[in-house]
């Protein structure tokens, strides 16, 4: 009887721990993925994780090997980090750019898939795009000062309809379709003066007002009379024009300043929030590094840092680009840093 009794009683025990280990609490989650990794790391991130959003998607926690070889990890106001500690977190994430760089985009790819976040895609169509536009042939279309002067005599004598205008209709896009997938890579092909230039201009929607378009350009289904396209697409332009008196980092600077850090905070809270309900810890250094370029009213970020690195142009991030009176970056370079102006637009709209 007594036998009988003891095996009820720890059957009914172990059921009962069984039960409690698997209906526990969510938060509990949390801390059992803490119980991997240093002690006081684990503490950190147990204290950031009970700040109130907007504190806590302004700190972070970066590691740092000290001079005995023992790893400290440092809690930081990512809205204050210093030259020092922009370094020291890209030297975590971005080592060695040729190895790095892809490991470094997987990572942050795996955080946000982790949680099952969704980012936001567009994809372009165009539909029977034409772009035609007037002009002048032959020796008329010659930049001279006589040209110049006829030209504007025939055109107010066009706009007073005294006289028909001379020009001829040239054809730059002639009724072409397609669509731009997203997560894809398009290559564009064709000879000179084909229209390249002009589609690419058509479908970022800064094509020259004195053009005539005809047909129809969608992102996701929305006609670009529907938002501003320019603060949604980036288009790298083939002239290097840039401020000569400014430096390299001062001129991706100031593209990111004007730019914004656009959906980043929101989708980092987001990404934040679904961690902390499900228990899961990121990795330090991405988090770290996703909060640092989600702080608005920066005036240089890490961003920027980044862009310098995997473009090879922070060995000459302090020296001005220059132009044709002052003496600057070289031609290779300076294409670099018209490169480095769009990138700062896919930072924007992460």
């Amino acid at each position: 009887m007594e036998d009988n009794l003891s095996r009820s009683s720890s059957k009914n025990s172990s059921r009962r721990s069984w039960l409690a280990s698997s209906f526990r609490d969510p938060s509990d989650a949390f801390r059992r993925d803490l119980s991997d990794g240093d002690d006081e790391e684990n503490l950190k991130w147990a204290a950031l994780e009970k700040l109130p959003t907007y504190d806590r998607m302004r700190k972070a926690i970066i590691r740092q090997v000290i001079e005995n070889g023992k790893m400290v990890s440092n809690e930081v106001d990512v809205s204050e980090l210093g030259v020092q500690d922009r370094k020291l977190l890209l030297e975590h994430v971005l080592k060695v750019v040729e190895d790095d760089n892809e490991r470094f985009l997987r990572r942050l790819k795996d955080r946000i898939d982790r949680v099952g976040l969704e980012l936001p895609k567009i994809e372009v169509r165009y539909e029977n795009l034409s772009v035609e536009a007037d002009v002048r042939v032959g020796s008329r279309a010659l930049p001279t000062l006589l040209n110049a002067t006829m030209n504007i005599i025939e055109d107010i004598f066009g706009f007073m309809r005294l006289s028909r205008s001379k020009k001829r209709t040239m054809k730059i896009l002639n009724d072409v379709s397609g669509i731009l997938k997203p997560s894809r890579m398009t290559l564009l092909l064709g000879p000179p003066a084909s229209g390249k230039t002009s589609l690419l201009l058509a479908l970022a929607g800064k094509l020259d007002k004195n053009l005539r378009v005809s047909g129809k350009i969608t992102y996701c289904g929305h006609e670009l009379s529907e938002f501003v396209p320019q603060r949604t697409s980036a288009y790298i332009s083939q002239q290097d024009l840039h401020n000569g008196e400014m430096t390299v980092r001062e001129t991706i600077d100031f593209s990111g300043r004007c730019l914004g850090v656009g959906t980043r905070y929101e989708m980092l809270s987001e990404l934040s929030r679904r961690e902390r309900d499900a228990g899961i810890k990121p990795d330090p250094e991405i988090d770290a590094f996703m909060k640092a370029t989600a702080v608005e009213g920066q005036e240089t970020n890490v961003a920027t840092d980044c862009i310098l690195k995997v473009l090879g142009l922070d060995v000459c991030a302090d020296i001005l680009v220059g132009d044709q009176m002052r003496r600057g970056i070289s031609g290779g370079q300076k294409k670099r840093v018209t490169t480095g102006d769009g990138s700062v637009f896919s930072f924007a709209i992460k």
